[in-house]
Parts: C-alpha cells; structure tokens; sequence
C-alpha cells in the first residue's frame, strides 16, 4: 500500500464534526480519567470508584486530595469523593452492619469501570450558545462542544466483594455508581439494588472534600433552621442552626437535616468572601454533613497532608445517613449529588 503524504485528518477534528471527550486509563490500570474537548477533566480510581480529581478548563483542581492520600488500595484514600456504603461510621447496635469498618466497605473495594457514554445539547439559532459561537459552521461545532458531557460508569456486587466482607455483610446487591463531567458541574449518582432473598438495611454518603483557598473566608448557606447532630460533643448533641450561614473557626463535624418539607430539594452553596464558589444539589439524599478537623484532629491522621491543609478544604457530603435504608429483596436506592461551580446564595 502506498503511504499518502496527505493522510485524511482524525475523524474527532473532521470538519463539522465536534471533537468528542477523551476517556483514558492510568499506566497501570488503576484508575480512568476523561476530559471533555473543552479541558475539563475527571479521575477515579478503581479502588472504591474514589473521584480523585476534578478540574476546571484551565486545569484548577476543585477537591482536595491528602498528599498523603494511599492510591494504592492499601486504605480508604483520604480526598477526593470517597463512597460511603452500607454504613456511615459505624454502627455497634445494628445488627446488619456492627461488624463492618467505618464507612463501609464501598470505599475500600475494587470497582468494576463498566464504560462510557457522552452527550450534547444540539445548538440551534433560538439557544443561547448558538447566538454566542454559532456565527459559522466552525463556530457551531464549538458550541456543541461547550454542551457536551461524558458519563463513567462503575459497578460493585457481592460477588466482587472480599471475602471477609461477604462474612461481615452477607448479602447480595448489585451497585452501579456513574459519575458526570460537565463544563461546569459534576454529578455522582448511585443505584443499589437488594439482589437478596432477605431484606437488608444501608446508608449511604458521598464524603465531598471541596478544595477552598482560605477556610477563614468560607461561608456555608442553605443550612439555616437546619436540625443537625454535633459529633464533636460527648456524647453527640442535637441542635438548630439559628445563624443564616455556617462559618468554620474549630473542628466541626456535624450531620445536617435540611429544614422543610423536603430536605433534599435545598440547595447547598459554599461561598468564599461571599461569592458563591460551589453549590451542592442532591437528589434523595435527606442529610449533609459539614467536616473540617481543624488543627489537632489533622496533626492525629496520619494520611492527612499537609498538616495545615485544613485550612484549604472543607467537607460537604450529601448522605441518607439519619435513618436506615430499608431495601426489600428487588427494591433500589437511587442517591445522586451534583456540584455545580458558582451558584447563587439562599437569598437570591
């Protein structure tokens, strides 16, 4: 065959088509990352389809993640999106999960990457993204770009468990855990289904580590008349938030129940020098707990780096973790988060 000088060019940079997102595995095959045509990108690692990394379109990462953070699959890793499942903490009085680790075993067992799927919202004249690219050909495929998502999907059963975790929690379920980059957001959705014959009972949480530039300049909104337990107290002690936002000067760990009829429907916005940095959607998942170890629970973790880096995080972690999930054998738990850059305050 002879060898063109001038090759036809990638289909992904063929006129009229946009280019498409690039799903890539690590060297050895630890974790998948993706990074839309636009330069936002997202990483997860197998072990505990852990989200380690989420970044902007010009490379600013949006989690925190320990520089002493185990990739490895030796511990749970301290950072990112750790998932929580089928226990928060622990639980020494209930009877299904008294055996379990803290947090479960989701977080601390090797993931399944199922694959990938992407989509785009097609610009026409009458969208907002056409009248702003779209003034030729080129400039619609860049709109379509800037619309475009990609979904990762990962998957956990009891099967894939290990076998001391199949003894301490001897049920079958199945797990697909999807997490979703858009150009300004990113959502981690879980579906658990009881695979079993019996009826068994879960928690779930997905325990956020925002990275912040300044923990003294960060505010909390969407908290306020909140019922929330306070576990730094001892025992934990039960209260309302009267303050309008929640701001972070000591080791705080709190488990919130949003007020109103519907918790999950309240948005939940992390502003720094009052400007709204991320806001936390949640779908059906009732709670929120804020954390921060602040100065001498940091210096205590071992995997906690730098020991200062209290100072540049703040946990948000949307859970259904204030009462037990009952899941009869064929029911479903469907939880999902969506984080979206900026937002708008309570009182807007």
């Amino acid at each position: 065959m002879v060898d063109r000088a001038r090759k036809p060019s990638a289909l992904a940079t063929t006129p009229g088509l946009p280019p498409q997102p690039q799903v890539a595995f690590s060297a050895d095959n630890s974790s998948v990352t993706a990074t839309l045509p636009t330069g936002e990108s997202v990483s997860v690692l197998l072990y505990g389809a852990t989200v380690i990394s989420w970044k902007d379109k010009n490379g600013h990462e949006k989690l925190w993640l320990s520089e002493a953070a185990k990739l490895d699959g030796s511990k749970p890793v301290r950072g990112g999106i750790p998932l929580v499942f089928p226990v928060f903490g622990t639980a020494p009085d209930h009877a299904q999960t008294k055996s379990l680790p803290q947090h479960g075993f989701a977080r601390s067992s090797r993931w399944e990457f199922l694959g990938k799927s992407t989509s785009e919202s097609t610009p026409t004249p009458t969208t907002p993204a056409f009248a702003a690219t779209a003034t030729s050909a080129a400039g619609a495929v860049a709109a379509a770009a800037a619309d475009m998502s990609v979904k990762l999907d990962f998957g956990l059963s009891s099967s894939g468990l290990s076998e001391d975790a199949r003894q301490k929690w001897p049920y079958a379920f199945n797990a697909i855990y999807s997490v979703t980059l858009n150009t300004d957001s990113l959502t981690t959705n879980l579906v658990v289904t009881n695979d079993d014959e019996r009826s068994w009972e879960c928690q779930v949480l997905m325990h956020t580590y925002l990275r912040v530039d300044d923990i003294s300049s960060v505010s909390i909104s969407g908290l306020s008349s909140a019922s929330y337990v306070d576990k730094t107290t001892s025992p934990p002690s039960t209260t309302t938030q009267t303050s309008p936002v929640l701001t972070i000067s000591s080791e705080t760990d709190r488990v919130y129940t949003p007020a109103g009829d519907s918790p999950d429907s309240v948005p939940i916005t992390v502003l720094s020098n009052d400007k709204p940095k991320f806001t936390v959607l949640r779908d059906n998942l009732s709670n929120v707990v804020v954390w921060n170890p602040w100065i001498e629970k940091a210096k205590g973790m071992a995997d906690f780096e730098p020991k200062d880096g209290y100072k540049n995080m703040v946990c948000v972690e949307p859970g259904a973790v204030g009462t037990w999930q009952v899941l009869e054998p064929g029911d479903a738990f469907e939880g999902a988060q969506t984080i979206v850059l900026g937002g708008k305050t309570q009182q807007d």
